[in-house]
């Protein structure tokens, strides 16, 4: 009996486990991202304030909460177990207590709220969290574990918990294009510009 049983519960796992989705309707416009792509293990809270491009790619277990609004720009990658907030009740859940639950999400004292920004062709690495408010840049590389508190610059290298900025994605890229010329691939004509003078061609 233990054998059937492992095998049947070995393949309801198999159908239950997460799994890349291709192509996503953009609620807020109404297009459709056949290139997008988000794990089925992913939570997206309010889809219809979710503003996404196409060739997104969303990993598992992440959250999305675009409650308060999100915007994810074209080419974006969010690995797995990132969080992506636009509100906060850390402190209005203390401040309202049992009247917490009865008071409208933006009149409650203490109640932390603001849409996040993301920019073209940015990557958040696992296990970052992007708090309310905030705007990523185009082309940025959030490193694994980052805690971003504030607007980040475009393409700017964030690590830490706050986040702070360590360093540049032209000039990653910069070193990435001494072995090969990717000018006809490469995302954006205004880093290809920053990224050809850096290398001094």
């Amino acid at each position: 009996m233990g054998r059937p049983m492992s095998a049947l519960a070995r393949a309801l796992l198999w159908y239950t486990k997460p799994r890349m989705v291709y192509g996503w309707r953009d609620r807020k416009t109404n297009a459709f991202r056949k290139y997008t792509r988000i794990s089925s293990s992913a939570v997206v809270m309010s889809p219809e304030r979710l503003a996404i491009g196409d060739h997104v790619w969303i990993w598992h277990y992440s959250i999305v909460d675009a409650s308060e609004g999100i915007e994810i720009g074209e080419g974006c990658q969010i690995s797995s177990w990132v969080g992506i907030f636009t509100h906060g009740t850390q402190s209005s859940v203390r401040l309202l207590g049992n009247r917490f639950v009865h008071t409208p999400n933006r009149i409650r004292g203490g109640y932390n709220w603001g849409p996040v920004i993301i920019g073209r062709y940015s990557f958040i690495g696992p296990g970052s969290i992007v708090l309310p408010g905030v705007t990523i840049g185009k082309g940025c590389l959030i490193t694994a574990g980052t805690v971003v508190t504030k607007d980040i610059a475009d393409y700017a290298v964030v690590a830490g918990q706050p986040g702070r900025i360590v360093g540049s994605t032209i000039e990653y890229d910069a070193k990435q294009f001494k072995d090969h010329d990717y000018s006809n691939t490469y995302y954006d004509s205004e880093a290809l510009a920053l990224v050809k003078k850096s290398i001094g061609s």
